[in-house]
């Protein structure tokens, strides 16, 4: 899969089947969605191309109206909506930076400059939802009208339902803040992870007693927060049990930096530059600031405790994310 940051150049610009949006998460709504886009490729002999945006248009409103937007909570980082896209037949990706410039184009404008001179586009499915272009003043029926006009052809999915539940980004993130990570694997289709380098910290772990891998988190309004149980892929030729941190740390670091801790029990390794996956099975508690480092130790033992206890009633030091789904 090719990833292009902002309109491929002209050499690029081959004919394409295209969906837009911001596809955060790709819940089982998106894969539908992306679905309906390979098999139109295919059968059009078409690349199947997603356009998506960085950052999610909410948070730059939020941004330029100081606040009376309010961002959503980000589902997973542009790595792993990269990974999942790719997983779902995308051949190619444009990660379009939302910006004034970007906001302010008019639908007639982004028509003409972005789906018809900036991507060839002969084939374009959208939500029944989906609006564009300054003060979103573009729908589904203006798209309609407008590829009459240039030669494309829209069509546009409904809303995917699980019985009465719309599945959503909305919803996944709703069950993410409530630590019900069975829930959120059902919209899903696959437990929830996260992924990323390690990267050296403050090793402040260690000294305590409990080592830790760090990865960075890159927003800053992640769709979770807390203390949980995890199963850490990409160190061993199993998934590994452990322990994890995910917040800003209150009682040791006041900069705000969000940041994913993991004590992977019972292992030691040299991990720092791997790629892991880290799979979240189950919330312990929320993150807590405490008076100081001693009373720190305390909760972390108690947390990797209760994490084995965890493990122990599973029956399996881990399992994989295929087995739980």
């Amino acid at each position: 899969m090719r990833v292009f940051r902002g309109l491929p150049n002209a050499a690029s610009r081959a004919p394409c089947a295209l969906t837009i949006g911001n596809f955060d998460g790709v819940h089982r709504g998106h894969q539908t969605l992306l679905a309906h886009l390979r098999a139109a490729a295919d059968c059009l002999q078409l690349e199947a191309a997603v356009m998506t945006f960085e950052p999610h248009p909410r948070e730059f409103f939020a941004q330029v109206t100081q606040g009376a937007v309010q961002p959503p909570a980000r589902i997973a980082s542009l790595r792993d909506k990269l990974q999942s896209l790719a997983g779902n037949g995308v051949d190619r990706v444009i990660v379009e930076h939302f910006n004034a410039h970007f906001a302010a184009l008019s639908p007639d404008d982004f028509v003409e400059k972005i789906l018809v001179q900036g991507l060839h586009v002969k084939w374009l499915m959208v939500g029944e939802d989906f609006c564009f272009g300054a003060r979103r003043a573009g729908n589904v029926d203006y798209l309609m009208e407008a590829g009459r006009r240039h030669g494309f052809q829209v069509e546009s999915l409904s809303t995917v339902m699980d019985g009465d539940m719309r599945i959503s980004s909305s919803a996944v993130r709703t069950a993410l803040a409530a630590g019900n990570f069975a829930a959120t694997a059902h919209m899903l289709g696959h437990s929830y992870t996260i992924s990323g380098h390690v990267i050296h910290g403050q090793k402040l772990g260690r000294d305590l007693g409990f080592p830790t891998l760090n990865l960075r988190v890159a927003h800053k309004n992640p769709a979770l927060s807390g203390i949980f149980v995890v199963q850490v892929h990409g160190l061993a030729r199993h998934p590994l049990p452990a322990v994890a941190s995910l917040g800003v740390r209150p009682t040791v670091d006041d900069s705000g930096r969000v940041l994913l801790e993991v004590h992977v029990l019972d292992w030691a390794g040299d991990c720092y530059g791997k790629m892991v996956q880290v799979e979240f099975l189950e919330k312990l508690r929320d993150e807590e600031k405490y008076v100081d480092l001693p009373t720190l130790t305390a909760a972390i033992r108690r947390d990797a405790d209760q994490a084995r206890a965890y493990f122990a009633r599973i029956g399996t030091t881990a399992v994989s994310a295929t087995d739980r789904i």
